[in-house]
């Protein structure tokens, strides 16, 4: 009888130090970013093989364009909480609309446009996937208008 009780107790003690130890090989990091949260988790490792999760949500900013160079992979803004410019990449899977939701070429973007912007944070760098114009393109094109006088000759 004391030989049960003492495998039941050694038994119990033995689920008890595996559940601890699970308990304690499992670790969770949260980084909180403006308006999103970002989880890493590292579930515990029972065999040789390891998985790491991240979720990553889009961020959204407004601002002025500064910088635009075609042929550069960034473009710059000024930002409404930042005084000096910031660097943003762009891919070629980068959209660019107008107000209305119209698609407007690479072309039509100059300094010192409002925009508004989505973009992803992906290490270092913040990767932006749209770029929405504030106001219609045809506010930046600049109207010429050419008068011709003719007159007799007596």
């Amino acid at each position: 009888m004391k030989q049960n009780r003492l495998n039941t107790l050694l038994a119990a003690g033995a689920v008890s130090a595996i559940a601890l130890t699970t308990a304690f090989a499992q670790t969770s990091t949260t980084t909180t970013v403006p308006s999103t949260t970002t989880t890493t988790t590292a579930p515990a490792v029972t065999s040789s093989s390891s998985t790491t999760t991240t979720s990553t949500s889009t961020l959204d900013g407004t601002g002025t364009i500064t910088t635009y160079t075609p042929g550069s992979d960034y473009i710059s803004f000024r930002t409404e909480t930042s005084a000096a410019p910031v660097k943003y990449y762009y891919t070629k899977n980068t959209t660019i609309v107008d107000p209305e939701g119209k698609t407007v070429e690479w072309s039509m973007l100059k300094p010192d446009m409002p925009v508004r912007y989505t973009y992803v944070k992906e290490g270092d760098r913040m990767v932006i996937s749209k770029i929405t114009l504030t106001k219609p393109v045809a506010t930046y094109e600049k109207e010429t208008t050419t008068t011709t006088t003719t007159t007799k000759k007596p």
